[in-house]
């Protein structure tokens, strides 16, 4: 059985959780929690991930594998027959990955503005630092408000369960910046995908 280091708050981890939910493979993954920071990594798998980071999934027949995009790609080609195509053939890949590396950029930048209060004293701490992250997941979230609606109301696939995550993420560590504001599509979107039972099953607290 494969191995999935993880923390229920990682926004990362919640995208390869909620794509095996939804492909119906939970049951072929033993999660093992681990904890840290970029200044300590703590539980983190660094022996098996040497960046310390997770999610990191241990195979039983090959390497581990580590970045959350690295694994759900792997995961999308063990998918059953009638599951979902998380990265569908043709021209539309090319869509559903840049998606899926906008919503992660958007992580990014959210946890970024988190480490700068959680980790720095407060003397240390920099707001032009903290706005010029939000800015880019402000940015970003316009980005999928004037582009990707079509995109997200299509079939789905990663890119949608990427977006999602980090909706989430960003709602659960900076709800106060109100992030649907100006946005009603995608905040309406948002709303509906929420629902999932993958997602209402990993909702970080």
């Amino acid at each position: 059985m494969m191995v999935l280091h993880h923390s229920p708050t990682s926004p990362y981890v919640r995208k390869v959780i909620v794509l095996l939910d939804e492909a119906g493979q939970s049951d072929t993954v033993r999660l093992a929690h681990a904890t840290g920071t970029p200044v300590d990594p703590g539980t983190m798998p660094v022996g098996a991930n040497p960046l310390g980071k997770i999610p990191a999934l241990e195979r039983p027949d090959g390497c581990t594998l580590y970045d959350s995009r690295v694994i759900t790609r792997y995961l999308a080609t063990l998918t059953p027959k009638g599951a979902p195509d998380f990265y569908p053939d043709g021209p539309r890949l090319w869509e559903v990955l840049t998606l899926e590396s906008t919503a992660d950029g958007i992580v990014d930048a959210a946890i970024l503005m988190r480490y700068e209060t959680a980790l720095r004293p407060a003397e240390q701490q920099s707001s032009a630092w903290i706005e010029g992250q939000w800015g880019k997941v402000s940015r970003a979230l316009d980005a999928l408000e004037s582009r990707w609606m079509a995109h997200l109301a299509g079939p789905l696939g990663m890119g949608h369960i990427a977006v999602g995550c980090a909706l989430g993420y960003v709602d659960f560590r900076h709800d106060e910046r109100n992030w649907r504001a100006g946005r009603p599509a995608l905040a309406a979107w948002y709303e509906s995908f929420a629902q999932r039972p993958s997602m209402l099953a990993t909702v970080p607290a």
